[in-house]
């Protein structure tokens, strides 16, 4: 098989605090240490169904914060930042048997996390198709692009009930459970455990069955914190502004909607 992992930090096992997701902060060691470790535990779960070719994107701010010392050498990753519109997807294509998600978020406006967001802070909300979308959805409609079927997510419990909403059989881990600015999380050991199993459970069988259909269209709304960011968003070809601090994008090429993220 030929695997694309995306791992991102803030579902990530015990994480709950935004120092502890800077790589140059001295809070951050253990995050990235089992940033690294339920990655690892991804890997460790595919190798029990077949040795495949696995691309790992570090998708976390800086794309520095997983030590490749730590992880199989039969593994390729992909550091630091393409500056294309797959963003957290870099490197994915058509050739990919299944995507998996490690230590993924729920989103801007959702409670499941106390470090909730969408891409960037600056963000209030984004909706696709006027549902609330987080960076899953986003990245999952990517791997959906290419005809990859999306198997496997561990991270929040609420956003792991979100992704079921999206894609009926995926299977999900979930970690930690958010409680206002606070959450309560599994033991790491425990998380690496679950995440092993399930990705074989994820991979075993007909991975056709995680594949589902991209909408026909795609209605983007994005809302800023500040007005002047959605003022100079409106900008971009064919976004229009909804009011002062929201904007519209359409398109039926999904495509393009990464395009206008990438940019705005």
């Amino acid at each position: 098989m030929k695997i694309y992992i995306s791992a991102d930090i803030e579902g990530t096992c015990g994480i709950v605090d935004w120092n502890e997701t800077e790589l140059e902060h001295n809070l951050s060691t253990y995050s990235k240490q089992q940033m690294t470790q339920e990655v690892n535990a991804a890997y460790l779960g595919i190798n029990e169904i077949e040795k495949s070719d696995i691309l790992i994107k570090d998708a976390h701010d800086s794309g520095r914060n997983i030590n490749p010392m730590k992880l199989p050498e039969n593994i390729k990753i992909l550091r630091g930042w393409t500056k294309d519109p797959h963003v957290m997807m870099a490197g994915i294509d058509k050739s990919f048997d299944a995507s998996l998600f490690i230590g993924y978020h729920s989103p801007a406006t959702f409670n499941g996390n106390p470090l909730s967001h969408t891409l960037d802070t600056q963000f209030e909300y984004i909706k696709i198709n006027d549902s609330i979308a987080s960076e899953f959805t986003i990245n999952s409609y990517t791997s959906l692009y290419y005809n990859v079927p999306v198997a496997f997510l561990s991270g929040d419990e609420m956003l792991c009930r979100h992704a079921k909403q999206l894609t009926p059989n995926i299977i999900t881990v979930p970690v930690s459970k958010g409680i206002g600015n606070s959450s309560i999380s599994i033991h790491p050991y425990l998380a690496l455990k679950n995440i092993k199993l399930g990705v074989k459970e994820a991979l075993s069988g007909d991975l056709s069955r995680h594949l589902i259909k991209l909408p026909k269209h795609f209605k983007v709304e994005i809302k800023y914190k500040e007005h002047y960011k959605a003022f100079k968003a409106s900008f971009y070809p064919n976004v229009k502004s909804v009011d002062s601090q929201t904007i519209l994008f359409e398109s039926n090429d999904y495509y393009e909607v990464l395009r206008m993220l990438l940019f705005i």
